[in-house]
């Protein structure tokens, strides 16, 4: 019995040293091996449930697949480039968006009454508000950095301003859940840098102030709508409300363990719309029930606990600003989703994150995570 303890113990330490070893080397290409395994897992856990919630769609999963192959790469790529190189290049990003947006009001291609994507000759379809997800925290935090903290009323002002413009762009697409969460992934820089708490609350205040005005003047019938369906989703069952019901009803049917894999009757029937994109996460409820969505928050809580530890461990105020921004960021994705697909929030058409089906936004939720990276490692050197 002791020389099988012995053994044991001898394998648990070569293995932990393995570990450690196989880290050391993802640290000398500046890659964070527990989240890039943690965001393996996650995009795993995206394939399987997406070939049920597609019906068993051998071709979405396929482009699915290739999404995630592009976004890892661009993972690795975003993980190379020093910190001071995203600082120098920030506001020609940041430029770059505002171009791609008005190019969308121009001459965007339009899809279900809203006109937000760009069809470039010879590039494949893309949303530039997803690349201004990344774009717009990035200039915040170079703009911050060069600031003294905690920051001056009059730099946070010039800051909103660098804000409030793509929001406004986004806004006008129409697309109020990008732009709600585009300006935050602002604004949260401006928290992280040291924002005064009488600033923010007078934010709070203005914005509940001006809430009938943007319903009566900002808000289309169909923003409208989504409110009211969100208030009383039985005023209209065979409507508007439906997209809820049916989320509610497969939420509720899984229960504890779930009808099994690819045996959800809402998804697989067609009761559940938009099952692979925004309503997934009701897939997986109905399918593997309580514990499968516990599982996969799970996931979720490790990276965003994985992300904000980088942020800490940053070296550099631009370094800490943006993890910090990122990472809370992301957070507020996962929560907006399952918050709109479980009835606790209205329904603002935010997929959920790395797993819902979808092309730009996967691309550059990955590029973040390189770019999170990249503050982490290169700070040390």
């Amino acid at each position: 019995m002791a020389g099988t303890d012995f053994s044991r113990t001898m394998s648990e330490a070569s293995s932990e040293h393995g570990f450690n070893r196989s880290r050391a080397w993802f640290a000398r290409i500046h890659v964070d091996l527990i989240l890039l395994l943690l965001l393996l897992g996650l995009t795993s856990a995206g394939l399987l449930l997406l070939y049920s919630a597609s019906g068993q769609d051998w071709g979405m999963v396929k482009r699915q697949a290739i999404h995630y192959a592009i976004g890892f790469t661009g993972l690795f790529i975003a993980a190379q480039i020093p910190p001071r190189i995203y600082q120098r290049l920030a506001p020609w990003g940041y430029s770059a968006g505002l171009i791609a947006l008005i190019g969308v009001l121009v001459a965007g291609v339009g899809a279900k009454g809203a006109q937000r994507w760009l069809d470039l000759p010879g590039l494949p379809r893309f949303q530039p508000s997803e690349l201004v997800k990344l774009a717009l925290p990035l200039t915040v935090a170079w703009y911050m950095s060069k600031r003294p903290v905690p920051p001056k009323f009059f730099d946070l002002v010039k800051a909103m301003a660098i804000i409030a413009i793509p929001t406004v762009m986004i806004l006008k697409q129409p697309d109020l859940g990008t732009s709600i969460l585009v300006s935050t992934s602002g604004l949260l820089v401006l928290f992280f840098a040291g924002m005064p708490w009488w600033l923010i609350f007078s934010m709070i205040g203005m914005v509940a102030a001006c809430a009938p005005l943007m319903w009566f003047f900002v808000m289309r019938e169909y923003q409208k709508q989504r409110v009211l369906t969100f208030l009383n989703p039985e005023s209209d069952p065979l409507g508007s409300g439906w997209n809820i019901i049916q989320s509610k009803t497969a939420i509720g049917s899984g229960g504890i363990e779930g009808k099994g894999f690819m045996q959800g009757t809402q998804s697989q029937l067609e009761f559940l719309p938009e099952s692979h994109t925004d309503f997934i996460i009701a897939v997986l409820a109905e399918e593997l029930g309580l514990i499968g969505v516990l599982a996969l928050l799970t996931l979720y809580f490790l990276i965003i606990m994985r992300c904000l530890y980088l942020s800490a461990r940053c070296e550099t105020l631009f370094g800490r600003l943006l993890s910090g921004s990122l990472a809370v960021t992301f957070f507020i994705y996962v929560f907006v989703n399952i918050g709109m697909v479980s009835g606790i929030l209205p329904v603002v058409g935010v997929p959920l994150p790395l797993v819902s089906y979808g092309g730009t936004s996967v691309v550059s939720l990955l590029a973040a995570f390189g770019i999170l990276m990249s503050m982490n490692t290169h700070s040390k050197k």
